[in-house]
């Protein structure tokens, strides 16, 4: 499959985001704990983090841990704060080599003090780089409106519009959501971006997440250059 390096602004995307499905089953389908699969996952997640820099997408978000997850077993929560950790720990050679900044989405309050020192830290280091890195941790889209609204009206906004509202997710640094990819095989968007994705373009794929090479993402940006964004218009041909 051809590259298409730095290709993504010719094809007029700017924002992608990842619903990094199926982990579990990846090692579920090889005899391993789950776990197994939530490691091989975030290996891959970094190579896709690299891949989206290279193609020259300004922006990637990616659903890391939800406000649900906290429902799984507490061997499995356990192993995710501790990879969770270990790539924070990571994060801080591979920020500058990448050129990325990273924003984390959601409530970090019930994470260790070491993962919130971390993430304080992380996000002060890359603050000046190029592209943005948006990570979901204990994250819901429900509670991101909410949240929205609660520091609107903290700041005695008592009619707020869409772009007051916009303002106040966890995304406002990034360019409008063009994409939301899927992986796993499911066809939803299980709590994820549901302010940002009302006129954004889905890809759903059965591979499973840890099964997913930079190439994918190549052939998933050539696909969105195919689609026919209208946001609600018509284009002067169909007119």
């Amino acid at each position: 499959m051809a590259k298409v390096d730095n290709k993504a602004p010719e094809l007029n995307i700017h924002h992608i985001a990842f619903i990094m499905d199926g982990n579990g089953r990846w090692a579920k389908k090889r005899g391993l704990p789950r776990e197994a699969g939530h490691k091989a996952g975030a290996a891959k997640f970094k190579k896709i983090v690299e891949r989206c820099c290279e193609l020259g997408i300004e922006a990637s978000t990616y659903y890391v841990f939800s406000t649900e997850n906290w429902k799984r077993p507490e061997k499995e929560v356990n192993a995710l704060m501790k990879i969770l950790e270990q790539y924070l720990d990571d994060g801080f050679e591979d920020l500058m080599k990448n050129n990325v900044k990273y924003n984390f989405m959601g409530d970090m309050s019930p994470f260790s003090d070491s993962i919130k020192e971390k993430i304080k830290k992380i996000e002060e280091l890359s603050s000046g780089n190029k592209f943005i890195v948006n990570l979901g941790l204990n994250y819901g889209g429900r509670s991101e409106i909410v949240h929205a609204i609660k520091m609107l009206n903290e700041k005695g906004i008592s009619g707020p519009t869409e772009d007051d509202i916009s303002k106040e997710m966890y995304t406002k640094g990034s360019p409008e959501l063009d994409l939301i990819v899927r992986t796993g095989g499911d066809v939803r968007l299980s709590n994820f971006l549901l302010w940002q994705s009302a006129y954004a373009e889905f890809y759903f794929m059965d591979k499973l997440w840890p099964d997913m090479e930079p190439k994918d993402v190549d052939e998933i940006v050539k696909i969105f250059g195919t689609r026919n964004r209208r946001f609600g218009g018509v284009k002067n041909e169909e007119e």
